[in-house]
């Protein structure tokens, strides 16, 4: 059956939705010939946060070539931050960034729907030294309960992505899966959900699968990558055999967007990123 499925290869189909990404497999060619060969070996979901950057024709060949392998298409990034500005400030006095925040949601549904993408990643901004963080908090929320009610009449759920501060992105916002928690539940709506980028917690707060279990019901699409580095399983500190284990015994239906690296340049660190991926897919 994993042949018929996966145009002829022999590898065993991945029994979650483990999604490369373009650069995964950068020795097989350009994106549709790393499209095909990660199906192939049995991946059956992708993930592409620059898609919106991409010209129309080339998003086309994309949704074809997931489509002509029945994969299916993880998150891309819905409105990308100014990472070296630290915009926008989503809980400033001035609404002016939050309309234009809005502004790319809005452009971004035609880019799903052109992917058939059902998830879009959005970051909660960064902090506003002037506002106090309740404030900040109160109007994340509401700009985050008008976009999903611009996504939820289109099929689409826009997670929310917590980002480490300790290493990667000082200044954010949203720093943990539980503060993304409370700003879902504020916001109360199927279309806006988080995004749990496992890389991210353990650096900011470790304790993975009881964040996990908390905060489950808010939870609408997940990441890996190990801890330090940002590799592939394996290479960090991070169980991924017990999340794999742990997410299965939730029957987690979506997508684990591999959101990293590989520890080894060329086709022997692809090689490794498979059989990483293999050791934990048991």
């Amino acid at each position: 059956m994993a042949g018929a499925q996966n145009g002829g290869s022999n590898a065993a189909r991945f029994s979650l939705g483990f999604a490369p990404h373009e650069g995964s497999f950068a020795s097989r060619g350009g994106l549709i010939e790393q499209i095909a060969f990660a199906a192939d070996q049995g991946f059956t979901a992708w993930e592409d946060n620059e898609a919106p950057s991409r010209p129309v024709a080339e998003q086309k060949r994309m949704a074809k070539a997931l489509r002509d392998r029945s994969m299916t298409m993880g998150v891309f990034v819905a409105s990308m931050p100014k990472w070296a500005q630290s915009r926008p400030l989503l809980g400033a006095n001035d609404g002016a960034e939050r309309e234009a925040f809005l502004a790319d949601v809005r452009s971004s549904i035609e880019i799903a729907k052109r992917l058939d993408a059902k998830w879009m990643t959005v970051v909660t901004g960064f902090m506003d030294p002037k506002v106090p963080v309740d404030i900040q908090t109160a109007r994340v929320i509401d700009v985050m309960r008008r976009a999903g009610d611009i996504v939820a009449p289109h099929g689409i759920t826009m997670v929310m992505e917590p980002l480490n501060t300790r290493t990667n992105h000082p200044g954010v916002y949203m720093q943990s899966i539980a503060q993304g928690f409370a700003v879902a539940r504020g916001v109360n709506s199927s279309a806006v959900k988080i995004l749990a980028d496992l890389y991210h917690e353990q650096i900011q707060s470790g304790n993975l699968i009881p964040a996990l279990e908390m905060c489950w019901s808010e939870i609408g699409y997940i990441q890996f990558g190990d801890n330090p580095g940002r590799n592939e399983p394996g290479t960090g500190e991070i169980n991924y055999s017990n999340i794999v284990k742990w997410l299965r015994s939730r029957h987690y239906p979506g997508v684990i967007g591999m959101e990293h690296g590989n520890s080894i340049e060329g086709r022997a660190g692809e090689d490794r990123l498979i059989a990483a991926y293999r050791q934990i897919d048991q």
